[in-house]
């Protein structure tokens, strides 16, 4: 059974660590997702750590996550960067893989841009389209909450009701307009995986209120908001998700089409990046 320890201290000890031999204060934390490491080739590089070197932290095993912390600069501001995050289907608790988040919030991180790769539920969407994560429906069944509490992490009961910024989302949206491209905003259904849906989910999933289905995200925003900390999500929409018209989806793909939405996902980080002091 888990105790308050057994939360706290692996995130002090891995933070001990990074802190021996980096010692600048990020503003910002970010996770890149499926096929969207290469946004991290923009950040101006001071130190990075591989998972397998920081204590307690899992090792990435999904295709397309390179399995690194990244410190450095990203349009002037200083950034942590995850180059690959950890998945409830590769067998990693709900509360391991969220242990970067607080790491990152231990460290001195006070906001959050996830990204991810997700298929369009919505039938507007297409391959390449860009959605602002809105709110989330939580069909992995699992909360990194569970289990004591630290009232120095956050409270027992953290109020979910606007769990993604809306005035994070309102400075992606003029980005998206300056810049010419529609950004989308919805509702991402989080699955357990590893599987992708049925075209029965899918039409569960549409009849629900979802626009987006990915395997992450979640946990890692539920983690932000229980630490205080300004979330602002995305998904890069990678595949079509018609029931109707559903046809065969393989990873190797979904990074392809994750490339397409890379570009505007740049465009919308820098602009939130300067946006807030």
């Amino acid at each position: 059974m888990l105790s308050v320890s057994s939360v706290v201290n692996p995130i002090q000890q891995a933070a001990d660590r990074i802190r021996k031999t980096y010692h600048d204060v990020p503003a910002w934390g970010i996770v890149l997702g499926s096929g969207l490491g290469g946004l991290a080739d923009e950040i101006e590089v001071a130190a990075e750590f591989a998972y397998a070197d920081l204590p307690h932290f899992p090792t990435s095993t999904a295709a397309g996550h390179a399995g690194r912390l990244v410190f450095g600069e990203l349009a002037g501001v200083p950034v942590v960067a995850m180059k690959g995050r950890f998945h409830l289907y590769e067998g990693w608790s709900a509360q391991q893989a969220v242990l970067p988040i607080r790491v990152m919030h231990a460290l001195g991180a006070r906001r959050l841009l996830l990204s991810n790769a997700a298929g369009g539920v919505n039938p507007e969407y297409r391959v390449g389209d860009v959605m602002a994560i809105d709110d989330h429906i939580n069909f992995m069944f699992r909360n990194p909450l569970v289990g004591p509490n630290d009232d120095a992490l956050g409270p027992r009961f953290p109020d979910m009701s606007a769990p993604y910024c809306p005035e994070l989302i309102e400075t992606a949206e003029a980005a998206a307009r300056n810049a010419g491209f529609k950004l989308h905003r919805g509702v991402y259904a989080g699955m357990l995986g590893p599987t992708y849906e049925t075209r029965a989910e899918y039409r569960m999933l549409r009849r629900l209120g979802a626009d987006a289905a990915g395997m992450s995200t979640v946990p890692e925003a539920i983690a932000a908001v229980h630490l205080g900390m300004p979330v602002a999500g995305f998904s890069a929409i990678t595949n079509e998700c018609s029931p109707d018209v559903l046809g065969e989806t393989t990873h190797e793909e979904v990074q392809a089409a994750a490339d397409s939405a890379a570009g505007k996902l740049l465009t919308i980080t820098r602009a939130l990046l300067a946006s807030v002091d």
